[in-house]
């Protein structure tokens, strides 16, 4: 096997412009999502013939080791290792759409502002099928670097509904000026929801989505998972703020006056009273959350209403986990629940070193296991977001020991002894037990468990039994 080429006595990253640590560090995501999506080339630099591009590699030294290994990947997880969120979105594109060998790039890239996480989360609609288009980040005045190497390498082929615009761009962004471009403009995040709501009618020619879901436009950690469930649904994402409730808003919801309403989060940040205000004009109202940002994304992970909702109570899915202090990750990483893939929900951190109990539970409740043959069984798989800083390697190796395919307990192949650390695994932790955890009815005020299926007018419930499933491990 011929060796792969290298870059000789390479300049030591403490002397590198930032220009070029995000560069280096996107080539190095991109070489191994390229690993873990078992693309054998991934396009990134300056080739512009139709022939098979090389990987580029960068030779380590005492700052930077060349084996990547576990930082980027283990048994279970796999990181995308961004300094920032525009590295981080540029290595999700290429994972979800890697191109050469014959495989064609998205019809369009989305270049959302770098600068408000709201706006960009307003977005990711736009990456579910069948826009299907991957979320880069710009700045105002010029694109970085790292996306103009993402977009270069996406080929975006144009959308046949759009006149052929390869690039959509929300709120004021710089684009590049050799590609068409579809404006979606607006005064703020919930001017942006308005229009992409409305380009997305014209887009898909559905009038209708399946369901509206309103967040909070100030409380990012609360609002994040949402962007995983419209990657996966094309559901709009909408604003509200305490008892405030936005024109824009409001315009949606009586442009979609049938449509299911679903408020993500607990009351401290959207109040019963905007709850209220929503079910004037619109259908039925239900809020999903949790009052700690870690257990509001498991809640929302566990919900099911119908067609709406991740109904996350076993195992065999796909998971990405970010850190609540990163609130642009979340659009980010969008395309990873997009179908295609493993599509899953978005899970959440506050700690970067040390998995919140809740999340622990929630991650032994789904645990995969097998009774006889390991190979026939289901698995997770999960992604990290973000690099050291954001989620550490020690974090890494818990996350990926709690999602290890394990022998189900009693069965034949048991034969780890039973784990006497007290952690009974019970998901607890993930179920809203508190007012602010329950979801509302406007129609009637009753209040039932967030893990429950609830009916459109707010009266009986079906209980979800997030007990039951086979192929669970201990």
């Amino acid at each position: 096997m011929p060796s792969l080429p290298t870059v000789p006595s390479p300049t030591p990253p403490s002397l590198w412009s930032d220009t070029t640590r995000r560069v280096v560090s996107g080539i190095a995501i991109l070489v191994v999502a390229a690993i873990g999506f078992g693309v054998g080339y991934l396009v990134f630099g300056g080739n512009d013939d139709e022939s098979a591009p090389s990987t580029v590699v960068v030779k380590g030294n005492d700052e930077t080791p060349a084996i990547a290994f576990p930082t980027f990947a283990t048994r279970n997880t796999t990181r995308i290792g961004g300094p920032d969120a525009t590295a981080d979105a540029a290595a999700v594109a290429l994972a979800s759409y890697p191109t050469g060998g014959g495989v064609d790039g998205p019809s369009a890239v989305v270049l959302a502002p770098v600068e408000s996480w709201q706006e960009a989360l307003a977005a990711t609609p736009l990456v579910a099928d069948p826009v299907g288009a991957p979320i880069l980040l710009s700045e105002p005045d010029a694109v970085p670097a790292i996306t103009t190497e993402a977009l270069d390498a996406l080929k975006p082929r144009g959308l046949s509904g759009a006149q052929g615009a390869q690039v959509v761009t929300i709120g004021k962004v710089a684009a590049p000026t050799d590609l068409v471009s579809l404006p979606i403009e607006g005064i703020n995040e919930t001017a942006i929801a308005d229009q992409v709501d409305s380009q997305m009618t014209k887009l898909t020619g559905e009038k209708d989505p399946g369901a509206l879901l309103v967040v909070s436009s100030t409380d990012a950690p609360y609002a994040m998972p949402a962007a995983s469930w419209a990657a996966r649904s094309g559901d709009p994402i909408l604003f509200a703020d305490g008892d405030d409730v936005p024109a824009n808003t409001l315009a949606v919801v009586k442009r979609h006056a049938d449509t299911p309403i679903y408020v993500l989060g607990p009351e401290s940040v959207i109040s019963n009273k905007a709850l209220k205000t929503l079910g004037k004009d619109g259908g039925t109202v239900t809020r999903v959350g949790a009052e700690d940002p870690v257990e509001n994304a498991i809640t929302f992970a566990r919900y099911v209403d119908g067609d709406f909702g991740w109904n996350i109570n076993d195992p065999g899915h796909g998971f990405t986990i970010a850190n609540t202090d990163r609130p642009l990750d979340a659009a980010a990483a969008a395309p990873l629940a997009a179908t295609g893939g493993t599509p899953g929900p978005m899970l959440l951190t506050d700690d970067p070193d040390k998995v919140p109990d809740a999340l622990r539970s929630f991650l032994m409740d789904t645990q995969p296991g097998y009774v006889e043959d390991p190979s026939r069984a289901v698995f997770n798989r999960i992604w990290i977001l973000g690099d050291e800083s954001a989620i550490s390697v020690g974090f890494q190796a818990q996350v990926d020991e709690l999602t290890r395919l394990a022998p189900v307990k009693g069965s034949e192949a048991d034969t780890i002894p039973e784990d006497t650390s007290g952690d009974t695994g019970s998901d607890e932790s993930g179920d809203a037990t508190s007012t602010d955890g329950d979801t509302t009815s406007t129609d009637d005020g009753d209040t039932t468990s967030s893990d429950d299926t609830t009916s459109s007018d707010g009266g009986d419930t079906t209980s979800d039994d997030s007990g039951s499933g086979s192929g669970r491990a201990p």
